[in-house]
């Protein structure tokens, strides 16, 4: 059985080249080859000595997962629905600006977190990816778009790591992933334009900060614990003091002064001013007055039908954003992409076998706390 290369960040590929008799600058030479030009040819890689690339041919390859479906936006926004055996499928997205091109990648197939908002959670979880599947995300989408558009220069100058899955559940396969993201012979991107979401698992946060601090958004959606139990299971297991003491630690090693908070805007459910002000209060109590290193991005529900779920308002997100900037706090409302594909935030669901029975439960308890709470 070959070995996929796409599976090793470049500490990974040189301890693979090495294993094969070579000099480790023939990692550097293959590592290139393969994000920045990308090649999945071994004959192409003119070079490589003929038999480094004879030895690749019998213990390795560079294969990229099968594409089941590509859907292009009336803006632009362009989903592809991935393969990944087992009847699984992962989905990622382009979202293409003015000012960069942002790729929203996959980290596991479904996902065992369960937010209430999320039709990935109420997919339910099958697996993890691996190194190689999350990478095979970003490698396709590159050097397809570049092909597509007629381009040598770079397309994606953002990941985010906002896909299907929580990526800290996933760790020993997203660190690798995130290091090939960043390294200068592979797609050279800064850790200001790498950014991992969260629901808020802690201890992974800590470990992420000492061994790759990229940029950290984390989905609070909720400003006191009893609310946030419903909406994000995992809030029973770290509470919201233990996540914002972790944010706080996160940012000594943070390659921005902010975390980005982001909240999910649902109608009569955590949308009221009561609300607001207590998310007021929370930053101050963590952050003092002004929120210096919060930063909140407020996000308009997309429906699905299982959700049970309404989005706010317009007047309301609006109203819910003034009370935040008029307490000093800097809060962006998402503009919504990729709508008319469901590739917009919480919409990603692919296809993947449920291990967890996330539906039934979730049909079985579809009560959600309320203004009141």
């Amino acid at each position: 059985m070959t070995t996929n290369l796409l599976d090793f960040d470049l500490a990974g590929l040189t301890a693979f080249c090495e294993g094969l008799g070579e000099k480790r600058f023939r990692a550097t030479q293959l590592f290139r080859w393969i994000h920045q030009r990308g090649a999945a040819d071994f004959d192409q890689m003119t070079d490589l000595a003929k038999s480094l690339r004879e030895k690749l041919k019998g213990k390795a390859h560079v294969t990229a997962l099968p594409v089941i479906t590509e859907h292009v936006s009336s803006d632009g926004t362009v989903k592809w629905l991935f393969d990944v055996g087992d009847g699984n499928a992962v989905e990622s997205v382009f979202i293409p600006e003015d000012d960069r091109g942002t790729l929203c990648v996959s980290s596991q197939a479904g996902c065992a977190v369960g937010c209430r908002f999320c039709s990935t959670g109420h997919q339910g979880f099958s697996r993890n990816l691996t190194t190689g599947e999350i990478m095979a995300q970003l490698w396709f989408a590159e050097h397809a778009l570049r092909k597509r558009l007629g381009r040598e220069e770079r397309i994606i100058s953002n990941v985010v790591m906002m896909g299907m899955g929580e990526p800290l559940q996933n760790y020993t396969a997203l660190v690798p992933a995130l290091r090939t993201m960043l390294d200068d012979h592979g797609y050279g991107l800064s850790r200001r334009r790498v950014t991992v979401s969260t629901s808020g698992v802690v201890p992974m946060m800590d470990r992420l900060a000492q061994d790759c601090a990229v940029a950290l958004a984390v989905s609070l959606h909720a400003p006191n614990d009893p609310l946030r139990n419903g909406l994000v299971p995992l809030n029973k297991k770290y509470p919201l003091d233990e996540l914002m003491q972790s944010c706080r630690r996160y940012l000594e090693f943070a390659p921005r002064d902010f975390i980005t908070f982001e909240y999910c805007m649902l109608d009569g459910v955590n949308d009221q001013p009561e609300h607001a002000q207590q998310l007021i209060a929370l930053v101050r109590e963590y952050a003092g007055n002004g929120g210096a290193w919060c930063k909140f991005n407020l996000i308009p529900f997309n429906p699905f039908p299982a959700s049970g779920l309404l989005r706010s308002p317009a007047n309301r997100v609006t109203e819910f954003a003034k009370m935040l900037l008029d307490a000093g706090i800097v809060t962006t409302v998402r503009k919504t992409r990729g709508d008319d594909i469901d590739a917009a935030c919480g919409q990603l669901a692919g296809d993947v076998k449920d291990r967890t029975k996330a539906a039934e439960r979730m049909a079985k308890n579809r009560v959600i706390p309320l203004a009141q709470v």
